[in-house]
């Protein structure tokens, strides 16, 4: 893999190398200097635990984040009960195991530059 100052690439999500498709719910990837970024765009009823959970089989959301809010609200809650509300312009950086949902009427997107790689991803 180069340094990302030996190679200069340009997309957008506009056309993603890979989409996702959950319910109420998808998440757009992109492959950028080796590394995936994606924009997760979450439907207002779309809960992590109902629509995702499936497809992960995990208990809670195993996948840390490292995400920029764009817009909507999301409400998140960590396996440690630690739980607040993140909304547009938040940064927020989540270790695995949480929930999270939709709050309002809204879509919530979020732009993920660690946790995009595996999420919502089927591995059969």
């Amino acid at each position: 893999m180069q340094s990302l100052d030996q190679r200069t690439e340009h997309k957008n999500f506009g056309k993603p190398d890979e989409v996702r498709e959950f319910p109420n719910g998808r998440a757009e990837i992109l492959s950028v200097c080796g590394a995936e970024v994606g924009r997760l765009i979450f439907q207002p009823g779309w809960r992590w635990s109902t629509d995702v959970k499936p497809i992960a089989m995990t208990n809670s959301c195993e996948a840390p984040h490292f995400q920029y809010h764009v817009s909507g609200k999301i409400g998140i809650r960590m396996d440690d009960g630690t739980e607040f509300v993140a909304g547009p312009g938040d940064v927020t950086s989540l270790p695995s195991g949480h929930d999270a949902w939709v709050i309002g009427d809204e879509p919530a997107i979020v732009v993920d530059w660690f946790g995009a790689t595996n999420y919502a991803k089927r591995t059969n």
